[in-house]
């Protein structure tokens, strides 16, 4: 499958902003409750980019995983690189259903599953992974989704349309 310069060019732009965020807000709007991370915003790359398309989604999530590699070491790491897999099931829900919160819905228990169980081999307890990392990465992925509505909203207001010539109609919440 050939990604679009459109694709490629969103995609290109979403995963700058995935390395900006935890580069630029390190030690700012974080939340750090030890094994727990969260960066706020930092889903939003990922989550603009179900709109478009799974491989734009995935792009992203590698771009995110990266970013916080970087700045905050392996493990969080691999909790960001759940971020391509929650991208690509909530962007095929995205491209079937055209509705964001469809799709945030459905990539949130993948996130929350995906989350609390890459940390598994660091010598987490599944009750500390599910109680600490779960729970958090929960009400982090909703108020992100929350923020990637906003900005969502903001741009389609504004006649910014995410969506690429003939995947499906205009942008939808």
């Amino acid at each position: 499958m050939r990604l679009s310069v459109k694709e490629l060019l969103y995609g290109a732009l979403l995963t700058a902003l995935a390395l900006l965020i935890p580069l630029a807000f390190q030690g700012w709007l974080q939340v750090v409750i030890p094994p727990f991370s969260a960066t706020l915003a930092s889903h939003l790359p990922s989550m603009l980019a179900m709109t478009i398309s799974p491989w734009t989604a995935a792009l992203v999530g590698f771009g995110s995983s990266l970013g916080f590699l970087l700045t905050l070491g392996p493990v969080v790491a691999l909790r960001a690189a759940v971020h391509v897999l929650f991208g690509v099931a909530g962007a095929w829900v995205y491209r079937r259903d055209q509705r964001l919160w469809k799709a945030l819905l459905v990539a949130w228990p993948i996130h929350v599953l995906g989350e609390t169980l890459v940390v598994l081999p660091f010598g987490f307890t599944f009750r500390q992974a599910l109680i600490v990392i779960g729970l958090g990465t929960a009400l982090h992925h909703l108020a992100d989704g929350a923020i990637t509505a906003a900005v969502f909203h903001s741009l389609t207001k504004a006649g910014v349309s995410l969506a690429l010539a003939g995947k499906g109609p205009v942008n939808h919440l």
